[in-house]
């Protein structure tokens, strides 16, 4: 085993689930606490949509730090920008734990904190192409698919911590002191976590991949966005189309299901956060196993399994959900986690091969991050907002299914990549500039 391949992949898998705690912290804490605590003046549901909102705000700058993050990445390296979108996220993720609420500020504190949602969302905009980059530029053709999804495990055990701390807290103090302070505590940790991270990411090494194309660049070259548009589109289109179902599913999976067990169903909000943190760890181990199969028969089929199976599975999660049991509402989302994982498994490596190593962090980046607008981005805001106008959970499944086949269409127009080498050709490179 190549241990500085497992660096990279231990550097990877620690910088993203420290980067998406402090994501989904806030995601759990929107629709947990930040609706009273910020939004006092509205009714329970309007307030959850306020919060959200909030939340969402985000994701409009995720495109943006995609652009940024994505040029100077394929121009200085990765490495150097990780660093920094590791700081910039754990910093906000901070300071949100030293905000005034409303009743102390008043509309100032909203304000804040929408304002510390947008660095939030900026950073991560860079991260995420970034670390899995990283690892993909550092393994090999025949196992890249295994590698890359290790920084895609970041997300479910990012969630897991953040939801496992709120529940921690949740259960060891009353509803009025979890609400007063408590809250603060897991954001105040992330500044421990923050140090931890640069720790291990400045050990690392620069890209292999990035440092051969770099030797061979031609300063006269354009700016990585205009060649991705100009050169890359249907690459940047199936990016973009194939992350709308693996989005939208997954942010009504696990923020979604928190507002509907607590508002719709009337159960304690432990329950929720019991199935989130249930589904997050068997998400943590399924997401490489579905990378692994993508390294075995491709990684269209298995993409496509996933979407597939997210469109029939909408209905059922919904089904299981209305049991009102523990156990239903733990078998909804570890399922809805499961199928999920079939498309999030091979998605780092298989994007990573759509685009040459000159324009591929801005590939990445601005095709996934555009894409987490128009899915991720909305998917909560519209589950509520369809539930609230319905009082009925079918069309937040037939808006499911809707994003399902738009993911569907973009995959089959896809070319399969499974083994396709990062490393670009000479001849590769000068039929690319003057397409």
């Amino acid at each position: 085993m190549d241990k500085k391949l497992l660096r990279v992949v231990g550097a990877g898998l620690i910088g993203t689930t420290i980067e998406w705690y402090d994501f989904f912290l806030y995601t759990s804490a929107a629709a947990l606490v930040f609706n009273k605590l910020f939004f006092p003046t509205a009714d329970p549901l309007t307030g959850t949509l306020l919060a959200l909102l909030t939340y969402a705000v985000g994701f409009l700058a995720r495109p943006i730090g995609g652009l940024v993050f994505g040029h100077f990445g394929d121009r200085i390296g990765r490495k150097k920008l990780l660093v920094v979108s590791l700081l910039m996220m754990g910093g906000s993720t901070f300071a949100m734990g030293l905000l005034p609420t409303y009743s102390a500020v008043g509309v100032l504190a909203p304000i804040l904190l929408t304002l510390l949602r947008l660095i939030q969302g900026f950073a991560l905009g860079g991260e995420w192409g970034g670390a899995v980059l990283l690892v993909s530029e550092h393994g090999d053709d025949r196992r890249r698919g295994f590698w890359a999804a290790w920084p895609q495990t970041g997300v479910p055990a990012g969630n897991l911590l953040a939801t496992a701390v709120l529940a921690i807290l949740a259960s060891a103090q009353s509803d009025a002191t979890f609400q007063s302070w408590g809250w603060r505590i897991p954001f105040l940790l992330s500044g421990v976590l923050v140090v931890l991270g640069l720790w291990i990411r400045l050990a690392v090494s620069e890209s292999p991949v990035f440092l051969a194309a770099k030797a061979a660049a031609d300063e006269r070259e354009q700016a990585p966005i205009v060649d991705v548009f100009r050169g890359h589109f249907r690459a940047l289109a199936v990016t973009f189309g194939a992350r709308i179902a693996e989005n939208v599913s997954y942010y009504v999976i696990t923020a979604f299901i928190l507002v509907y067990v607590t508002t719709g169903l009337g159960l304690p909000k432990a329950t929720g956060l019991t199935a989130v943190l249930v589904a997050s760890a068997v998400h943590f181990v399924t997401i490489p196993l579905w990378g692994l199969l993508s390294d075995k028969i491709g990684r269209k089929p298995v993409y496509l399994f996933g979407v597939v199976g997210m469109a029939a599975w909408s209905f059922g999660f919904f089904w299981l959900l209305d049991l009102r049991t523990t156990g239903s509402v733990i078998g909804a989302a570890v399922i809805g986690l499961v199928v999920h994982g079939a498309m999030y498994g091979p998605q780092a490596a298989f994007f990573a091969e759509q685009f040459p190593t000159r324009v591929r962090y801005t590939g990445l980046s601005v095709g996934g991050q555009l894409s987490s607008i128009a899915a991720g981005a909305v998917a909560p805001l519209i589950a509520v907002a369809l539930f609230e106008a319905y009082r009925s959970t079918v069309p937040v499944s037939v808006y499911v299914v809707a994003m399902c086949l738009l993911s569907l269409v973009a995959l089959l127009g896809a070319r399969e990549t499974r083994g396709a080498s990062l490393h670009e050709t000479a001849a590769e490179r000068q039929a690319s500039m003057t397409a």
